[in-house]
């Protein structure tokens, strides 16, 4: 594929990278883990400053109306550098879950300027990945001002959700699958909060009787929900390239350095055939990422068959460069002192998050069929 960015990405691509080396060094990483929260908050205030938290959001609602391409420069260097930040799930996927609606102005807003986080809780205890599996119920109507709601249900792994002032859910009226947004203080509403093995802060939620705001019309929800989710993990897409072609490096800087029996271990045949797998891995997943981020403008089943094919197979190519990362490493390689670890960790999650690779090759296969009916 040929594809360049333009003077204007690269340059968010080099600004990335610069925020990356000043904040998150990987020499320091364990030590600069130790003062996480106030290290992330600080990164999200440069972020911030910089624009990229209202680069995703719409022209009309406030923001600077960037393109997925346009994240995806960002991305790439937040994987690059294993930034910890909740910015898919603020910036990406919550502006595009409410956009274009007058009650998410003030949301939007405070996004944008930094002064707020949101996150969306999208999946349930029996449904998998299967955004369309909502039990969350939603009770009340549409009249008056729209917050006649209240909505009882779970949503499980509500990613980076933590330490979100908001949440965007999904609910079920009796006209069909609807967003809602949610305070994070509000009555009735649990939040259980985890740190996962790639340092990320999730959050679980129990809605009992929880007052919402209707955002968009009552039941028309999922195309939105389905786009949206399609265009975070077009970012993570991004991010997991960035941060296999980091590991890659790594890896080869340890292969040219590290000796044995009198010479550097990248002198060894069998090892150079395996850094050369990691390097045609890591192009396919280049590839596949650019050719996923450039197709959220296509129909919505071609979309998410291409987005589909991209998720299962970048997640293959991740988790295969960040492992053999660690072996080429030898013991060493699984130690937390060690960069390397922490990119294997970052790409499980990745394969993960919106989807596991089997999700996705099962709805790529499903989708495959009604593309050629």
């Amino acid at each position: 594929m040929n594809f360049e960015y333009s003077d204007e990405q690269r340059m968010l691509a080099d600004s990335a990278n610069r925020l990356g080396a000043d904040l998150w060094p990987s020499s320091d990483r364990l030590k600069l883990l130790e003062h996480f929260d106030t290290l992330t908050a600080h990164t999200s205030a440069q972020m911030a400053e910089l624009g990229w938290l209202m680069l995703p959001i719409a022209e009309e609602d406030g923001g600077l109306g960037g393109s997925a391409v346009d994240v995806m420069a960002i991305m790439e260097g937040i994987g690059r550098h294993l930034i910890p930040t909740s910015y898919v799930a603020n910036a990406v996927l919550v502006p595009a879950l409410v956009s274009g609606d007058p009650a998410a102005a003030d949301l939007l807003g405070a996004i944008g300027e930094g002064s707020a986080k949101a996150a969306a809780g999208l999946l349930e205890p029996d449904g998998g990945f299967d955004l369309g599996w909502v039990e969350c119920a939603a009770a009340g109507s549409s009249g008056g001002n729209g917050t006649d709601w209240t909505l009882t249900g779970e949503k499980l792994h509500v990613e980076d959700g933590a330490d979100a002032d908001w949440f965007v859910v999904t609910a079920r009226t009796d006209a069909g699958i609807s967003l809602f947004l949610v305070r994070a203080d509000a009555p009735g509403l649990a939040v259980s909060r985890f740190r996962a093995i790639d340092q990320h802060r999730h959050a679980r939620l129990k809605l009992d009787g929880v007052t919402a705001v209707l955002m968009g019309e009552a039941g028309a929800a999922l195309p939105t929900v389905e786009l949206a989710v399609d265009k975070a993990i077009c970012a993570h897409l991004a991010e997991a390239v960035g941060s296999m072609e980091a590991a890659h490096a790594a890896t080869l800087e340890y292969l040219r350095t590290r000796k044995q029996f009198g010479v550097a271990i990248g002198s060894f045949q069998s090892l150079q055939h395996r850094a050369v797998d990691m390097a045609i891995a890591l192009e396919e997943a280049r590839s596949m990422a650019y050719r996923a981020t450039l197709s959220l403008g296509l129909p919505a089943v071609e979309r998410r068959r291409v987005v589909s094919a991209a998720k299962a197979r970048v997640g293959q190519c991740g988790l295969y460069v960040g492992r053999q990362a660690v072996q080429l490493h030898g013991g060493v390689g699984f130690s937390d002192e060690l960069i390397i670890s922490h990119h294997l960790k970052r790409q499980m999650m990745l394969d993960c998050a919106y989807g596991s690779a089997e999700h996705h090759v099962a709805g790529f296969v499903a989708l495959q069929g009604v593309a050629g009916a």
